[in-house]
């Protein structure tokens, strides 16, 4: 684990947090984390609460300063649509407990959910020098918002399932996918097992949001710490 910067004095919920990625770069930004989730996290490396993430944001939302939500993506992957399988879409009750709380906020999910999404903006590893694509899209809303950073070509080739990653190519850290200790680098999530690997929004992604998020909040008095 990497040396973090001082808190800033704002607190963010990172609800529907699993092993923590966004967690992570939210407090590589500053923020004070606090983890959701419905199932035990104990590789969560910040603060966690176990419950329903729309009831636990209906309820306490507004105590935090920014929320982040990542609802389950399978009911919206293009893979599980094609088997069949039945998921929760949840991204429209999340939305509206996330209006109700009257903070800032932000939906993240996969390409397959671009349809449920409003004016999402795209991140990619390729913004950040990974290597790998994984693409993620956000819906910010509340008073938040980010620009849309330049989206570079997707013009190298992706490594096969269950292969090392050759030189050249960008890992796809899906499924059973090959090199967990070369995952745990490329993202910056040292801590994760393969099952967070899989499903991780790599750290960079929301260290940009929080960096941007916390430019435009104003800081409680007081609560910066030394």
């Amino acid at each position: 684990m990497t040396d973090l910067p001082p808190l800033n004095g704002l607190r963010v919920l990172d609800a529907y947090c699993c092993q923590g990625g966004a967690g992570w770069g939210y407090r590589q930004a500053g923020f004070d984390v606090t983890g959701l989730d419905l199932d035990p996290q104990p590789r969560y490396p910040f603060e966690f609460i176990q419950g329903d993430a729309i009831a636990y944001i209906a309820e306490h939302g507004h105590e935090y300063d920014f929320i982040h939500a990542s609802p389950p993506c399978q009911g919206y992957s293009d893979a599980q649509v094609l088997q069949g399988r039945d998921h929760p879409m949840l991204i429209a009750p999340t939305r509206d407990a996330l209006n109700a709380t009257g903070r800032p906020w932000v939906i993240e999910n996969v390409p397959g959910a671009v349809a449920h999404l409003h004016d999402p903006v795209v991140l990619c590893g390729l913004m950040f020098g990974l290597r790998t694509y994984r693409d993620r899209y956000f819906e910010f809303g509340g008073g938040a918002s980010l620009p849309q950073p330049h989206h570079p070509r997707h013009d190298k080739p992706i490594t096969k399932m269950g292969r090392p990653r050759r030189e050249g190519e960008m890992a796809h850290y899906v499924g059973n996918f090959s090199g967990v200790a070369e995952a745990r680098d490329d993202l910056g999530v040292p801590w994760m097992n393969r099952d967070g690997i899989r499903e991780c929004i790599p750290p960079a992604y929301t260290r940009h949001i929080g960096q941007h998020i916390a430019a435009a909040l104003p800081v409680p008095a007081g609560e910066v710490a030394a």
